[in-house]
């Protein structure tokens, strides 16, 4: 009689994926709009030299993200989490010490980008979800992710609660001590760079589905042949229209609405149907990534972007301007694990650190350039209406470039029976 199979360890490696991205991006970039009026008044600042703090973290930890994946790619993920966990901790801590001037800020802001593009963010997470599983890849990366979709919706509620009560000071150092105190232990005792650590092998097979002397690292391609090859940089180009798109139209959902009479109420109805959106988009994605040839759930979920701004650009109010801002938030919900999936695919995970990285970087600078040419836009032409269309524009040339995509050149090897033996969580 053969023994019960127990959970696979990499489900406890999702987990503590999740945990390691709860209070990264959310409280980070999520929750900047909530200090964001403290900050002003605290500093005695235009909004505009405030927002110059967030574009500063945004902009250096995308430059920083390619060095990131070469450490990764290097020393392991585990190494390079667990260091920039510790960082990122220590510099919110450190926001006690922020004095009064606008150069303190700006720093405050720059090192804190750099120790979270190392830490808690999708690239290492990434690289180490994408050793623990192969058939599996997708879904287990979109729940990886859910930690950032859970933490944009629960943190913003602490700080809010905190800042109130303490000042941004005070507010950032206790979420430093959270991080001390909650994410980095976890992932010190239960993170694991590869499955063969513990003895087993990606998605809990029984046994190598390929030659036991050939690891995943050395099935991937080297970074000099990714760096020349048309292919990533299609992928880049896909990456950089699409999240110049989705974030554009997204951060700027309320003031679209409201500009054309929307309630400030239905308005915050509808930013909050992007958020589930983004949810429902990237469980939906991640389960399709494993069944559906990647480019293809990318289009669908792209495509919907594509109608959902498309409908904002021709004035849509009412009830239809909710159904509105859900289709253009699926295309965001699908972003980093589609990203992350596809450079695994067409790359292999020998350089798959340094490939994410670039490609991640040249997103959230995309993500950044689609904000900044919303607001400029509104300024030049007095509406929403051109920014728009030309965000609608920038998502179907995507759509074009995703369907020239070829065939993976890395694929998930099919499964095989299991033996007889159990798939334990190692003591």
């Amino acid at each position: 009689m053969s023994k019960p199979h127990r959970i696979f360890y990499g489900w406890l490696v999702v987990l503590v994926g999740a945990i390691g991205l709860f209070l990264g991006a959310p409280l980070t970039v999520f929750s900047f709009s909530v200090f964001f009026k403290s900050l002003a008044a605290d500093f005695h600042a235009s909004r505009a030299a405030v927002s110059f703090s967030f574009s500063l973290f945004n902009f250096i930890g995308a430059l920083w993200l390619p060095g990131t994946g070469s450490l990764i790619d290097r020393f392991g993920a585990k190494r390079v989490i667990l260091i920039s966990t510790l960082a990122f901790g220590l510099v919110l801590c450190s926001a006690w010490w922020v004095g009064g001037s606008l150069w303190q800020l700006y720093l405050f802001f720059a090192v804190l980008g750099i120790a979270m593009a190392s830490g808690p963010a999708p690239v290492p997470y990434g690289a180490v979800i994408s050793h623990w599983f192969d058939r599996r890849r997708g879904l287990a990366m979109a729940l990886t992710m859910m930690g950032i979709g859970i933490g944009s919706i629960v943190v913003p509620m602490l700080v809010q609660r905190l800042l109130a009560a303490h000042g941004w000071r005070i507010t950032f150092a206790i979420f430093g001590v959270a991080v001390l105190l909650l994410p980095f232990p976890v992932i010190a005792a239960w993170l694991k760079d590869d499955p063969s650590e513990c003895g087993l092998h990606p998605d809990g097979d029984a046994m190598a589905r390929s030659s036991p002397h050939r690891s995943q690292e050395q099935t991937g391609d080297h970074w000099r042949e990714i760096w020349r090859s048309p292919t990533f940089w299609n992928l880049v180009c896909i990456f950089i229209l699409t999240g110049a798109a989705v974030h554009g139209s997204a951060l700027h959902m309320s003031a679209i609405l409201t500009d054309r009479g929307v309630t400030a109420e239905r308005a915050a109805l509808a930013t909050s149907l992007v958020g589930a959106a983004v949810i429902v988009g990237r469980l939906t994605s991640g389960y399709l990534l494993d069944r559906v040839f990647a480019p293809h759930v990318a289009i669908f979920f792209y495509g919907a972007t594509a109608v959902g701004i498309a409908m904002l650009a021709t004035g849509t109010a009412g009830p239809l301007a909710l159904l509105a801002a859900f289709l253009s938030g699926l295309g965001m919900g699908a972003e980093v694990e589609s990203m992350g999936y596809m450079v695994s695919r067409y790359f292999g995970l020998r350089a798959f650190g340094v490939a994410y990285g670039v490609a991640f970087g040249a997103f959230m600078i995309a993500g950044s350039a689609g904000v900044l040419w919303m607001g400029a836009g509104y300024d030049r032409f007095h509406s929403y209406t051109v920014p728009l269309v030309t965000l609608c524009a920038a998502v179907v040339l995507a759509l074009v470039l995703l369907s020239r995509l070829g065939a993976y050149r890395y694929m998930a090897e099919p499964a095989e029976k299991q033996a007889d033996e159990p798939m334990v969580l190692p003591v």
